[in-house]
């Protein structure tokens, strides 16, 4: 029987995502969850543009997107007065194939993913709790034996490496001894799933700023369903009186009422804590942490679901060149590099907003009502302004400037930055990143010897004609971007040479194709 290759503790978003990726690019994996199935309800709603181009390279992307509700637009209200109204379209549609949020419910989002994680020949093993781990080596090399315990036995599983993605109370994390630094925030919150109707039950997202009170309303169809988020105010006495089970009706409807919302039906409501929290280390020796195992923070902007998948997604090219031997174990140590920076400036960020959003005194309600809705009125007013805050939400701005395996700058894109999208006025430059491999650039002519250089290398060469929308994305004319199997630039050549490749490749021990068999 053959070992598991990875071993995936975790049946969330992030797991199955890393599954999936696993699976298309020819790893056998194992994924195990101790829970009995996808789960009833959520939290998370919000999909994000570069987590639909991440999907776009599986081919997932159209049914992901035909299954949720696009949102086109962020509508805030202040104490009962529509102040703003921030367009995704406006803001997107140069930047991206996907120019909205998509409000997709996670356990609609769990369902589709297990399908494809079926139809690929992979099942999650449910019902079966990873116990603990170690890491052994019997001289034939490194590899993680993992207790697990199933519904009707406990067993031991072999695999060359382990991920965890097991939330906010990993038992990988705990096993690792990483640390979980960061704090709690001192409110309760709320998510309910309603059934509603009026002005602002149009199929977008609105938030209300109250005095001492917020709510978010994620539509997820234009019927009056949706998910109201907020923080726990109570309006009833008792409602903090021991053994009193906290009911919807109990909380402060302020924010609600000034929406102008009804609502109907309560189809589930439940409280939780907002932590903010990041792992001291997101791997040791053969194990990882991914999402929420390895960061949690407040739900400001819909990045945490979203965060974890692009993990998954980085983690997930890394691991499989490693076990086909494409690149030397070095490659792996970059995950942490890339993701735990990003993950101390999201949790920094959110924690702020959060925090001006929920705090209760006479200054935090002026800002709150007055100068939010002012502010983001006027800023989205401005071109250049709007397309940053669609970026920053839409993690199309995430970066790796600082990786070790980013390098050089031609035009105004750096090594480690997302490939530009110049689809909207031409050419779709994105399609071919569905090969999940490496790839270079060139937009307007290629050197005379870089075709001959790529076919010798096993690297596929894309060539665009240079248009007006490649000096708008900021590219630079006839230069050679090498993009990496999920979509970042890992060199920019202004001069396209080959010789460059070749040194990027023999500097870190990576083949842009699968070896060769010996004969």
């Amino acid at each position: 029987m053959d070992e598991t290759e990875v071993l995936i503790a975790g049946a969330g978003p992030t797991g199955l995502v890393l599954a999936l990726w696993l699976t298309r690019l020819g790893i056998r994996v194992r994924i195990v969850d101790k829970g009995e199935g996808p789960g009833a309800t959520s939290r998370a709603m919000a999909v994000q543009a570069r987590t639909l181009e991440l999907y776009r390279q599986l081919d997932l992307d159209r049914e992901v997107v035909e299954s949720g509700l696009r949102n086109p637009a962020v509508n805030v209200w202040a104490r009962g007065r529509h102040r703003a109204r921030l367009d995704f379209g406006d803001a997107g549609t140069r930047l991206t194939p996907f120019p909205f949020v998509l409000i997709f419910p996670q356990d609609r989002h769990e369902r589709l993913l297990i399908r494809h994680l079926e139809a690929a020949g992979v099942r999650v093993q449910h019902r079966t709790e990873l116990l603990g781990f170690e890491e052994v080596n019997d001289g034939t090399g490194t590899r993680v034996l993992a207790h697990l315990r199933g519904p009707d036995s406990e067993q031991t599983c072999a695999a060359q490496w382990l991920a965890g993605c097991d939330g906010a109370h990993s038992v990988v994390r705990h096993g690792l001894g990483t640390g979980f630094e960061g704090g709690t925030y001192d409110q309760v919150f709320y998510v309910a799933d309603v059934e509603c109707e009026g002005a602002a039950a149009d199929g977008e997202i609105h938030l209300s700023l109250e005095h001492a009170d917020f709510v978010i309303l994620l539509a997820y169809t234009t019927t009056g369903l949706g998910r109201l988020i907020g923080a726990v105010r109570l309006d009833r006495a008792d409602g903090n009186e021991a053994g009193h089970a906290l009911q919807f009706e109990d909380v402060r409807q302020h924010a609600i009422t000034s929406l102008g919302l009804q609502v109907r039906k309560v189809n589930w409501f439940s409280t939780y804590r907002v932590h903010h929290r990041v792992s001291g280390r997101y791997r040791r020796g053969h194990a990882f942490l991914a999402g929420d195992a390895a960061h949690v923070h407040s739900p400001a902007g819909g990045q945490g679901m979203n965060t974890g998948i692009g993990d998954a997604v980085n983690l997930a090219w890394k691991l499989a060149a490693v076990l086909r031997g494409r690149a030397p174990q070095a490659l792996l140590d970059t995950y942490e590099a890339e993701r735990i920076a990003f993950a101390r400036k999201l949790v920094e960020t959110t924690d702020r907003v959060f925090s001006l959003v929920t705090r209760q005194s006479n200054a935090a309600d002026f800002v709150r009502t007055h100068v939010v809705p002012l502010f983001a009125s006027a800023a989205y007013a401005i071109g250049p302004t709007r397309e940053l805050m669609f970026r920053v939400l839409s993690q199309t701005a995430i970066h790796y400037h600082d990786s070790p395996l980013s390098e050089g700058m031609a035009g105004q894109v750096r090594g480690g930055e997302r490939l530009p999208w110049i689809g909207h006025e031409g050419p779709d430059n994105h399609a071919p990143l569905a090969s999940i491999d490496w790839q270079a650039h060139v937009y307007g002519e290629a050197a005379a010897d870089l075709g001959a250089w790529c076919r010798d290398a096993g690297l596929a060469l894309h060539v665009y004609p240079w248009t007006q929308a490649c000096y708008d994305a900021g590219l630079a004319r006839d230069a050679t971007y090498l993009v990496r199997p999920d979509g970042y630039i890992a060199l920019c050549d202004p001069a396209g040479a080959p010789s460059r490749l070749a040194q990027y490749f023999a500097a870190r021990g990576i083949l842009p194709h699968a070896p060769r068999p010996h004969v």
